[in-house]
């Protein structure tokens, strides 16, 4: 079984910073891959960020060169730095695992953090 915590969402200003965490408790592999995904009411929930076992990282076309996510495999926890934020950033995150080497690619979800982003 697998377990994933975020943690770190929260009110910002716009133009300001802050730092998501996610951390796995189970049996997560440092091969799986970690997504962040967000979601606002009514919207279907959209990828924002992806990091690979090997560290390879893919964003939404909307956080390139602001957003960041990054791993500490020893911690078990996967990061989403998230700098120059807009309104349009607000929303509940989630932190999403996939084991890629399993059949079915099974995946797990988090709760979920809210960020706000209010002047």
């Amino acid at each position: 079984q697998v377990q994933l915590v975020e943690s770190g969402g929260g009110l910002v200003q716009p133009g300001g910073s802050l730092r998501l965490s996610c951390e796995a408790y189970g049996s997560v592999f440092i091969d799986n891959t970690f997504n962040w995904y967000r979601q606002t009411p009514g919207k279907t929930r959209e990828m924002v960020a992806g990091i690979t076992g090997s560290g390879s990282t893919n964003y939404a076309d909307s956080v390139k060169g602001r957003f960041t996510i990054s791993r500490d495999n020893a911690k078990n926890t996967v990061y989403l730095q998230m700098n120059s934020l807009k309104p349009e950033d607000a929303a509940v995150y989630y932190c999403q695992t996939v084991f890629t080497t399993r059949p079915g690619r099974p995946s797990y979800w988090g709760m979920g953090t809210k960020v706000t982003v209010s002047p």
